[in-house]
């Protein structure tokens, strides 16, 4: 299980045994993610872009050392002065690190030395909270969030990489055989709430925890709109591929059509064709394509050329947000155990969170205003703001109590191997 960080609250900033609870939940659910795995998984790198798990957990395991043990626990003796450019994932300022690619090279140290190495992080965290003086606790406190954050990211994305692993193995293991199969039920049909736009405002109120990108508060004009109550089904995509959607260049940006035809896509990441019919590679293994399902593992030029064949267009992150804005942060997340998008349910907009993250059409970019964080902690986000698109909502890979209406992910618009779906928009006619 995951665990909510509401008790991470500003209203429990003096509250360290809060905060130490809440180290130790995180912390634990990211070794329990690991306990479907065999030995030889934890080293598994099939792609340049997914990391292995021993990586993942060595690498969230370096943060709370190099940003809070190192520079604020008196005495702190690191666990291996290797690791600092063994799991530092990009940041330059810190300095060298082992390059991505070249992360399932490292049969070295060991999956039983990587757990070690947690235990020391863990054993000295403990210390941290409890000697910090008060004179430097908010500081402390402020990096443990980011730190209990990041691990959080760093579990969706293990279970994504390991998805991506085991999809390349002839023999298709599932991470969880046991995994529910999905519920009978029929797609919820298509429907349209409008908003009226005007001078509207995005961005971090300043209530809770949120990351530097989603800073400042500003204000946006947005146009009449309307947004689909649900995100696009594996039916109606199935819909887009039977009509040739993959061989039309009309409906595609120039560069995802380039990207397509190199690729030889012919139908979202995971889906196979056997003897006629639609199965989908899932955590539970190869199973037959959930049609009422939203469809998932579609790259940003995928959901574009569909939203372009169906007469419509992605939002923009300022409308989907303005729409979520007052909606309750529930869905299906990783914390309910089904790990797989599911059908959707209910009445007025449905879906905004949890099941599959969804494409809009905005770039990343920092909002008006915007201003990195001074040091190290600053490459966190902002110097990633250039070709990367927006996502919004979670997945059901994501923690319970990770995201919000505002929390801005973002992904290369080639990149599929996340649970990453769509929501239509429209304008009015």
């Amino acid at each position: 299980m995951m665990t909510d960080l509401t008790d991470t609250d500003p209203a429990h900033v003096g509250d360290r045994s809060a905060w130490a609870g809440a180290y130790r939940r995180v912390r634990a659910a990211s070794e329990a993610l690991c306990t479907p795995l065999c030995v030889e998984d934890y080293g598994l790198q099939t792609a340049d872009f997914a990391s292995p798990p021993k990586w993942h957990l060595a690498h969230v395991s370096w943060f709370f050392e190099t940003f809070l043990l190192e520079p604020f626990l008196p005495g702190y003796r690191v666990f291996d002065p290797a690791y600092r450019t063994l799991f530092n994932s990009y940041y330059e300022q810190v300095g060298q690190f082992h390059p991505r690619p070249d992360r399932g090279h490292l049969s070295r140290p060991t999956v039983a030395e990587v757990y070690r190495y947690r235990a020391h992080v863990d054993g000295a965290m403990a210390a941290l909270v409890d000697q910090i003086g008060e004179d430097l606790w908010p500081t402390v406190q402020s990096r443990l969030a980011i730190g209990l954050n990041h691990e959080q990211q760093h579990q969706e994305l293990l279970l994504t990489d390991v998805k991506q692993h085991f999809s390349v193995n002839p023999l298709r293991p599932a991470y969880r055989a046991d995994l529910a199969a999905p519920r009978s039920v029929d797609a919820l049909p298509l429907a349209w709430q409008a908003f009226e736009g005007g001078l509207l405002a995005c961005g971090d109120d300043g209530e809770g925890f949120s990351y530097d990108n989603e800073r400042p508060r500003h204000k946006v004009f947005l146009r009449p709109y309307a947004l689909a109550n649900r995100p696009v089904t594996n039916a109606e995509y199935l819909a887009f591929v039977d009509a040739g959607g993959y061989r039309n260049p009309a409906l595609w940006l120039s560069d995802g059509w380039a990207t397509a035809q190199a690729g030889r896509w012919s139908a979202p990441r995971y889906w196979e064709r056997i003897d006629g019919d639609w199965h989908e590679f899932t955590l539970g293994g190869l199973r037959p394509l959930d049609l009422a399902a939203p469809v998932s593992h579609v790259s940003y030029f995928e959901a574009d050329a569909y939203a372009t064949w169906a007469g419509a267009r992605l939002p923009t992150e300022a409308e989907w947000e303005v729409a979520a804005a007052q909606a309750p942060v529930l869905g299906n997340f990783v914390d309910h155990g089904l790990l797989h998008p599911q059908a959707a349910t209910g009445d007025g907009l449905v879906q905004l969170f949890g099941d599959v993250w969804e494409h809009t059409a905005s770039a990343y970019l920092a909002y008006p205003g915007y201003r990195p964080p001074a040091g190290a902690l600053g490459e966190y986000n902002g110097k990633f703001m250039s070709g990367q698109m927006v996502l919004r909502g979670g997945s059901c890979a994501t923690p319970v109590g990770h995201v919000r209406a505002t929390y801005r992910n973002f992904f290369y618009p080639q990149e599929r191997w996340q649970f990453q779906g769509i929501r239509l928009a429209q304008d009015p006619t």
